[in-house]
């Protein structure tokens, strides 16, 4: 066996495919701790799914330049695979929109609602994430003084 060819010798050398910013961007959510505190923060409820959302506190350990993903689908989403399937098609959406449309510093968590998270068109789960998100990040309304 050769050892690999150095650039000069009129091979190409290896490059690795560029990685995209997204996929430095996007961080999956595990721990159950930060499941409970997205939990307690803004949401918006889709028909396909609930979107949660929180922005990190500055002392958080992850990156503040970072954005990160989680997904839940419970029992009553069905068995095993109809949570499967829901929780790809969550993964998928949320590549599509969070990676654009996400803000750096926030926890997301989308929950898969019963029979409709694996059934309803992609399009529409993918404008539903887009409208999910802008309500999430609109600015709170004040209460009117009079």
């Amino acid at each position: 066996m050769t050892p690999p060819k150095k650039e000069g010798d009129g091979h190409m050398p290896e490059t690795s495919a560029p990685s995209s910013a997204v996929s430095s961007r996007l961080q999956v959510i595990k721990k159950r701790a930060d499941f409970l505190r997205a939990n307690h923060a803004r949401r918006q409820a889709t028909k396909g799914f609930i979107l949660q959302a929180r922005r990190r506190n500055d002392g958080e350990a992850s990156a503040p330049d970072t954005t990160r993903i989680g997904y839940t689908c419970s029992k009553r989403v069905g068995n095993a695979v109809a949570r499967n399937r829901a929780k790809r098609r969550l993964r998928a959406i949320a590549q599509q929109v969070l990676s654009a449309q996400g803000r750096a510093g926030w926890d997301y968590v989308l929950i898969g609602r019963a029979e409709h998270t694996a059934d309803l068109p992609f399009e529409r789960l993918l404008s539903d994430l887009e409208f999910a998100l802008n309500r999430v990040h609109a600015p709170k309304k004040q209460a009117d003084p009079s």
